[in-house]
C-alpha cells in the first residue's frame, strides 16, 4: 500500500525524506477546489470578507447545487455593504435548500442594516418560527440596533430562548425528572443492595442520561439514553450495556408512572421476548423499577427485576 501525501508545492528533500522512503511514497497536490476551499475557510475566519467573498464566489459557481457557498457569499457581501447582492445570494442559497432559520436570520441583518425595518422583522419572523435559536445574536449584532426598540422584536426574542432550550420549556420532556440524581439501588422486597447509578439531564435538558454500574464482581455497567421523541409523541430508552447489547423501549407517562415496552425481540430458543420497563417515583427521594418479561404476546409476564433507588445523601 502507497501512502498518499497531499501537498501543493511538495518536493522529496523539502519534506526531508530519504530515498528509500520516498519510494514508498506517492505525493499528491490538493485538488483546486480544496485549495480553493482551504482558502475561503481561512479568509472567513480571520472576518476578511474582501478576500473571502470572490474565493466564495468562485466555489458557488464551481458547485452551484449546495447552499453553505452561497450563504457564506452572503455574509461576505452584507459585510462589505453589497447587501443587494447579499440577497441574491441568499435567494440562490434557499432555492438550493439552506434550512430557513438561518437563511431568513442572514436576510433580515441584510434588510435591517439597508432600513427595511419592517421587512426585516419579517424575515426575523419566518427566522424564529424556523428554529433559530440564538438569543445571544439577536441582543448584540447592530445590524438589529433599530429593531430592539419594537414590541415584536421582545416576542422574537422570548421565542428564539425557547428555541435555544425547547426541552426546558416543554412540558413532556421534564416527565421523567424524577429519576434525576445520584442513588444507591436495593431490591425492593429484601433491600439488597445491588448497584449505584447517576442520573443525570445532559445535551441542552433533552435527555436523562443514567449511569449505572453493579454492585460485586460481574463488573456489569451500562448506560440508558431517555429522549421524548416529539415526532412520535413518545417517550423512547435506548440501553447500551458493557456486554455489548442494547435494548429499545418506548411509552409515555401514564397515571404518574413511566411505562415502556419493547418489541418483540427474538430468542435463541425461537421465542419472541417483550419487555416491560415501569418506573414508579414514590416522592423525591425513592423510585421503584419494576422489569417483567413475555414471551406469550403479554398474556403472562415473569418479574425479571425489582429495584429501589435510594437517594445518596
Amino acid at each position: 500500500m502507497k501512502l498518499v501525501i497531499a501537498c501543493a508545492a511538495c518536493t522529496v528533500l523539502e519534506l526531508g525524506l530519504t530515498a528509500a522512503v520516498a519510494a514508498d511514497l506517492r505525493i499528491e497536490a490538493p485538488t483546486p477546489l480544496a485549495a480553493l476551499a482551504a482558502q475561503a475557510e481561512a479568509a472567513y475566519q480571520a472576518k476578511d470578507w474582501r478576500a473571502a467573498a470572490p474565493l466564495y464566489q468562485r466555489l458557488a459557481d464551481e458547485q452551484p447545487d449546495g447552499y453553505v457557498n452561497w450563504m457564506r457569499l452572503g455574509t461576505c457581501l452584507h459585510r462589505i455593504g453589497e447587501n443587494a447582492q447579499a440577497l441574491r445570494a441568499y435567494e440562490t442559497a434557499k432555492s438550493h435548500g439552506a434550512p430557513a432559520g438561518v437563511l431568513q436570520y442572514s436576510v433580515a441583518l441584510t434588510l435591517a442594516s439597508m432600513g427595511e425595518r419592517e421587512n426585516a422583522l419579517v424575515a426575523l419572523t419566518d427566522a424564529v418560527t424556523h428554529g433559530h435559536g440564538r438569543p445571544d445574536l439577536m441582543r448584540s449584532d447592530p445590524d438589529l440596533a433599530d429593531l430592539r426598540g419594537d414590541a415584536r422584536f421582545a416576542s422574537l426574542l422570548a421565542q428564539a430562548e425557547r428555541n435555544q432550550a425547547p426541552c426546558e420549556y416543554r412540558a413532556e420532556s421534564r416527565q421523567f425528572d424524577f429519576w434525576v440524581g445520584d442513588w444507591s439501588v436495593v431490591t425492593t422486597r429484601e433491600l439488597t443492595p445491588v448497584g449505584r447509578s447517576h442520573i443525570e439531564r445532559a445535551i441542552g435538558d433533552c435527555v436523562i442520561w443514567e449511569n449505572w454500574t453493579s454492585l460485586g464482581e460481574s463488573g456489569y455497567a451500562g448506560k440508558s439514553y431517555n429522549i421524548y421523541n416529539v415526532d412520535l409523541k413518545r417517550w423512547e430508552q435506548f440501553w447500551v450495556d458493557n456486554g455489548g447489547d442494547t435494548i429499545h423501549f418506548h411509552g409515555a407517562l401514564v397515571d404518574g408512572v413511566m411505562d415502556f415496552y419493547t418489541d418483540a425481540i427474538p430468542q435463541a430458543d425461537g421465542k419472541l421476548l417483550t419487555r416491560r420497563l415501569r418506573f414508579y417515583s414514590l416522592g423525591v427521594d425513592r423510585v421503584r423499577q419494576f422489569s417483567q418479561g413475555s414471551t406469550d404476546g403479554g398474556k403472562t409476564w415473569t418479574v425479571e427485576y425489582d429495584f429501589t433507588y435510594q437517594r445518596a445523601k
